[in-house]
């Protein structure tokens, strides 16, 4: 299995709390209704809590500031996660998945990356 992962940081006019209801009311859905020609394995997401929840912990270790979320999307392998590139189904998926990014993450300040998960525990 391979994965993405999305940290995300909120467009400025939105509030924590209604990037987080977009994210999963509104965008989600649509995630979800584009897995098949996307071929995604599984789509999580992780919504931050309130900052003041993690202040103590971001503080004592020097820390920079949270993301209003993360989100998580398996696929297969990348050869897998490649064939959806000759495929016009799932270049409109993309463009659709991209276009909502779009109205509710500042795409700028987050980051995201491909990588192998090595499970230490569980």
């Amino acid at each position: 299995m391979i994965k993405l992962t999305f940290c995300l940081i909120r467009r400025p006019e939105f509030t924590r709390e209604t990037f987080q209801d977009y994210w999963f009311n509104v965008h989600a859905p649509l995630v979800a209704s584009v897995k098949d020609a996307l071929r995604i394995r599984r789509y999580v997401q992780m919504h931050s809590l309130p900052v003041e929840v993690s202040a103590d912990t971001r503080a004592a270790r020097g820390g920079p500031e949270g993301y209003d979320g993360v989100a998580e999307l398996w696929w297969d392998s990348f050869e897998d996660m490649a064939v959806t590139g000759s495929d016009p189904a799932a270049r409109e998926a993309g463009r659709l998945l991209l276009e909502d990014e779009k109205r509710f993450i500042d795409l700028a300040k987050s980051p995201l990356w491909w990588g192998k998960e090595r499970v230490i525990i569980g």
